[in-house]
C-alpha cells in the first residue's frame, strides 16, 4: 500500500472538510469519486476520517496542549490536518510506530507547507510524545 499517498489523500480530505467545516459524507463520496485509491489505500483514508471525526475532541484538545501561544483556528489548514493525522495515529494506531507517524507529518507538510511550518509540526509533535511517556 502507498501509505504516504494515503496519508497525503487524508489530509487532502480533512482540508476540504475543515474548509466546509463539516465532516459532511457529501463532500467524503465526492472526494472517492474524483480520485482512485488501491482497496487499502481507501480504507486507511475511510478508517482514518472517521475515526478522527469520532475523537476530534481529543485529538483537538491534544493539538491545543502543544500549541503554545497559539490558537487552533490560526493554524493554516494544512497544518492542522497533518496534526490531527499524526496526533491520531499516536493515539490511537498502536499498528503505526510513533516515529513513522511523525516523521510522514514532515515530510508532507513540507510538500504542502512550509519549512517553518515542518519545524512547527515537528516541535508540537515531539512534546506531546516526550507528555505522554512521563
Amino acid at each position: 500500500m502507498g501509505r504516504r499517498i494515503a496519508r497525503e489523500s487524508t489530509m487532502k480530505l480533512l482540508y476540504q472538510l475543515e474548509l466546509n467545516k463539516s465532516f459532511d459524507k457529501d463532500i467524503i463520496d465526492v472526494f472517492f469519486e474524483e480520485n482512485e485509491f488501491t482497496e487499502d489505500e481507501k480504507l486507511y483514508i475511510e478508517n482514518t476520517v472517521d475515526n478522527i471525526e469520532e475523537n476530534i475532541t481529543t485529538i483537538d484538545e491534544t493539538i491545543e496542549k502543544y500549541i503554545k501561544g497559539w490558537k487552533k483556528e490560526r493554524l493554516s489548514k494544512v497544518d492542522l490536518a497533518m496534526l490531527r493525522i499524526a496526533v491520531y495515529e499516536i493515539l490511537y494506531r498502536d499498528d503505526i510506530p510513533t516515529q513513522v507517524s511523525i516523521n510522514e507529518s514532515i515530510e508532507i507538510s513540507k510538500k504542502y507547507s512550509s519549512e517553518e511550518s515542518s519545524k512547527f509540526i515537528n516541535g508540537v509533535l515531539g512534546s506531546f510524545v516526550r507528555n505522554q511517556d512521563k
